[in-house]
């Protein structure tokens, strides 16, 4: 249905800067989710392409006719870009039946060489001169009976809002939003009002409506389970500024920093400190937990030294926005939390090029009889399906998964061991991740055995 293409969009208040300096494409018939938390520009992005909101400067196109240009003075007011907007207020009109809800638009729809298929489908042909034209009264009804079957409401046509559960309301919002057949449908928090079952199964139909209409669809949420279940890919911001755009479980796995790496993930992921360095074989031996030895064997080749150049040659590389103000929302360095008992961690300055950011995921901290790693139950969190485990080393919390019927209790001694290969390894200066890889852990015993 659409392609959008964002180049250089900047959107600022005098200093405050709510986007800045975005630039991403969005795939025709592509789910995407702007993820970040509350403030960081998601919305702000959503209301540009919109037409809702005027950006600073930048470029804006939708299947690539510019309907924003700071530079040629092009700003294409938003009921002009045919876009659809469902916003967290259903805002139907409660003395209309849901029939005369979804017809509302319709009727004020006026175009040369609009008409309406058999099937209720609108079409518009882009080349037709002439007299302008609105739907008939038979038209408009086949429109409805379409969008209505789509969401699946169509007992409902009749009733009013006031005498539909919310799940049912939200459903006859999406309907008003496709009936006038948007290029572009924009989702702005809309489950944010349900509860979290009714969340779920409008997760799943929303799901199911974006592969039935093929439309692009464009979706602002600080939750990053829907994020993680609805997109194809994710557009992750904080500050402003695009951390990583990729498909949701690139994002998962491949945290390309700290912060992505903490936003993205529940339970959250495990943070370790790491001091060491790379031996000849291209492992990274590191002191962790105070106590604790880790060796990091990394999943591809890789030299500490060569990619700690490749980052500077690639900083150097990259073209600084030119700001005609300065930004008062500076851009900083994400504090990372490595829990503890008493809380977290203090950070230190000062860092070398030896230090390092272990991120383990809860699935990967395995409780087994022989592990390396001694704790303590510090908390146990079943659900029935799986159990949350945080445990105690040392001074140190770690959060691990347990899946099966299996109880815990607080105090209680175990093991543990870290599996599988998709352990990251950031860097603690800048908080890039580096690489992925395995993570052996060593005894204290075994060391002194050494």
């Amino acid at each position: 249905m659409a392609r959008i293409e964002l180049s250089h969009v900047t959107k600022r208040w005098g200093g405050f800067y709510a986007v800045d300096d975005l630039s991403l494409v969005i795939e025709d018939n592509a789910f995407v989710t702007l993820l970040g938390p509350s403030g960081c520009g998601k919305t702000t992005t959503l209301r540009m392409i919109a037409g809702l909101e005027t950006p600073t400067t930048g470029r804006i196109t939708i299947d690539g006719v510019p309907v924003f240009d700071s530079e040629a003075g092009i700003n294409v007011p938003a009921n002009k870009r045919r876009v659809g907007f469902l916003f967290q207020n259903y805002a139907l009109w409660p003395n209309m039946t849901v029939r005369k809800n979804i017809a509302f638009g319709l009727g004020n729809l006026r175009e040369a060489g609009l008409s309406v298929s058999e099937e209720g489908e609108i079409r518009r042909d882009p080349l037709a001169k002439g007299q302008a034209r609105k739907l008939t009264k038979e038209e408009i009804e086949r429109v409805v009976q379409r969008v209505s079957e789509i969401v699946k409401i169509q007992p409902f046509l009749d009733r009013y809002p006031g005498e539909l559960s919310g799940g049912q309301q939200q459903r006859v919002a999406i309907a008003r939003t496709l009936a006038p057949g948007p290029r572009v449908l924009f989702m702005d928090e809309p489950l944010s009002n349900l509860d979290a079952k009714l969340r779920l199964e409008m997760r799943s139909e929303l799901q199911r409506l974006h592969h039935s209409t093929g439309s692009t669809f464009v979706y602002v949420t600080h939750d990053q389970m829907e994020a993680m279940t609805l997109a194809t890919r994710i557009c992750l911001i904080s500050n402003g500024v695009l951390q990583q755009y990729d498909e949701p479980l690139t994002i998962y796995g491949k945290p390309e920093n700290t912060f992505v790496a903490d936003f993205v993930g529940n339970p959250a992921i495990n943070f370790i400190n790491g001091h060491g360095h790379q031996g000849e074989d291209g492992s990274f031996t590191l002191s962790v937990l105070d106590h604790y030895e880790a060796v990091f064997v990394s999943s591809r080749k890789i030299s500490a030294q060569e990619w700690y150049q490749e980052q500077e040659s690639r900083e150097a590389a990259v073209q600084k926005p030119d700001r005609p103000v300065a930004k008062e929302n500076e851009d900083t360095l994400f504090q990372y939390p490595v829990r503890t008992v008493t809380g977290r961690e203090e950070s230190r300055d000062c860092l070398s090029p030896d230090d390092w950011v272990i991120g383990v995921r809860p699935e990967f901290l395995s409780i087994c009889e022989d592990g390396p790693l001694e704790g303590e139950v510090f908390s146990a969190m079943p659900t029935g399906m799986e159990t949350t485990v945080r445990i105690r080393v040392g001074n140190y919390l770690l959060t691990g998964v347990s899946f099966g019927k299996v109880t815990y209790q607080i105090g209680q001694k175990i093991r543990m061991e870290i599996t599988g290969d998709g352990i990251c390894l950031f860097s603690r200066r800048n908080g890039c991740l580096v690489t992925t890889g395995t993570l052996h852990m060593r005894h204290p015993d075994e060391n002194d055995a050494g």
